[in-house]
C-alpha cells in the first residue's frame, strides 16, 4: 500500500494511492494516517479494502493536488548521522562506533512539494535525501530480529541542514536541523511487502537539473533493524514516529568548493519505489 495525506496545509485527509496513481479517499475509514492508524492490526484492515471501491479524489498528486507529510502528528523525528560509507569518507569522518543520534524539531515537518525556506542568517543551507522509517508498533527494548513487526513502512526524506548552524556554532546538531521547512516527507508512506529490498534502493537528488547525489542503501553502515533496536535502548518507539537513517554522498557540504542553496532553486530527489519530491527554495 502507498498510503498518503492530501489537501490544503492543516486541513489535510487521509488517501490512499491506486494502481493508476490517483488518490483515493481513506477519510471515511481512517481519522489520519498516523498514530493508531499505523499499528500493525489497522493496516491490516486497510490492507484488505479494495482500493477501487474508494472514493476518488479529483486531481493528479504533486501536480494540481497538494500532498502533506505523509505522516501526520508524528511524534519524534529521529535521524542518524554519518550512517553510509561513503558519505562518511566524503565528510572525512572515521565510520562511528555507535549510531549518531539527533533530532529534527516536528515543526520542520512539511510536505514533499512545499517550499523549503532559507532560515534567516543562514549561508549553508544543505540538502541530504535520506531513507525514512515509519514506527507502527510500539516498543522498547526491541530485539533486531524482531525490528520489523515494528515498521509501518518507508518513506523519503530531505534531511535539510544548515550546515553554519550545525557545526560551527555552539552546541549540538539540532539547531542546524530542525529549522522550518527543513522536514519535507513523502510522498508516500509505502507498506514493507511493496518492497523486495531495503537494502538495496537507489537514491537520488538534484538541484535545478544537475545531479548532486547518486547513492543506494547498500552503502548503509547500520541496516534498518539495527537502528530501531538501538533507537530503542534509549527511547520507546510510538506508532507514528520517524527515523532518517542517513544519506549517501554528494552533499553540498562535501564539494569542491562547498555549494549550499539559494533562493529560487529547485530541488528535486528520490527513492526507488518510493517515490519523489520537488521543493522550491525561499531566500
Amino acid at each position: 500500500m502507498k498510503l498518503l495525506r492530501y489537501g490544503a496545509l492543516g486541513a489535510e485527509k487521509p488517501g490512499m494511492l491506486d494502481a493508476s496513481g490517483r488518490v483515493r479517499d481513506l477519510s471515511h475509514v481512517v481519522d489520519d494516517i498516523g498514530g493508531a492508524a499505523l499499528l500493525p492490526e489497522a493496516l491490516k484492515k486497510l490492507q484488505e479494502i479494495d482500493v477501487d471501491t474508494l472514493p476518488l479524489v479529483e486531481g493528479t498528486p504533486q501536480k494540481d493536488l497538494r500532498l502533506g507529510a505523509c505522516v501526520a502528528g508524528i511524534g519524534k523525528f529521529i535521524c542518524i548521522g554519518l550512517n553510509y560509507a561513503d558519505h562518511a569518507e566524503e565528510a572525512g569522518m572515521p565510520i562511528p562506533p555507535e549510531p549518531v543520534i539527533f533530532n529534527k524539531w516536528t515543526s520542520s515537518v512539511v510536505g514533499p512539494n512545499d517550499p523549503i525556506q532559507i532560515p534567516r542568517g543562514s549561508v549553508k543551507t544543505d540538502w541530504e535525501v535520506e531513507l525514512g522509517v515509519v514506527i507502527g508498533k510500539p516498543g522498547a527494548y526491541i530485539d533486531e530480529a524482531d525490528a520489523f513487526d515494528h515498521i509501518a513502512g518507508f518513506c523519503v526524506i530531505n534531511d535539510v541542514s544548515e550546515r553554519e548552524f550545525q557545526i560551527e556554532r555552539a552546541g549540538t546538531w539540532d539547531k542546524g536541523k530542525g529549522c522550518d521547512t527543513f522536514g519535507p516527507t513523502g510522498p508516500w508512506l509505502v507498506t514493507p511487502d511493496e518492497l523486495a529490498n531495503i537494502d538495496n534502493l537507489d537514491m537520488w537528488l538534484e538541484v535545478d537539473g544537475a545531479r548532486q547525489q547518486s547513492g543506494s542503501t547498500a552503502t548503509m553502515i547500520y541496516k534498518v533493524p539495527h537502528l530501531i533496536a538501538y533507537c530503542s535502548r534509549f527511547m520507546s518507539l510510538q506508532s507514528g514516529d520517524v527515523i532518517s537513517t542517513g544519506t549517501p554522498p554528494g552533499v553540498g557540504m562535501g564539494k569542491s568548493p562547498p555549494r549550499y542553496l539559494r533562493g529560487g532553486e529547485t530541488v528535486n530527489l528520490g527513492i526507488a519505489g518510493l517515490g519523489e519530491q520537488s521543493a522550491l527554495i525561499l531566500p
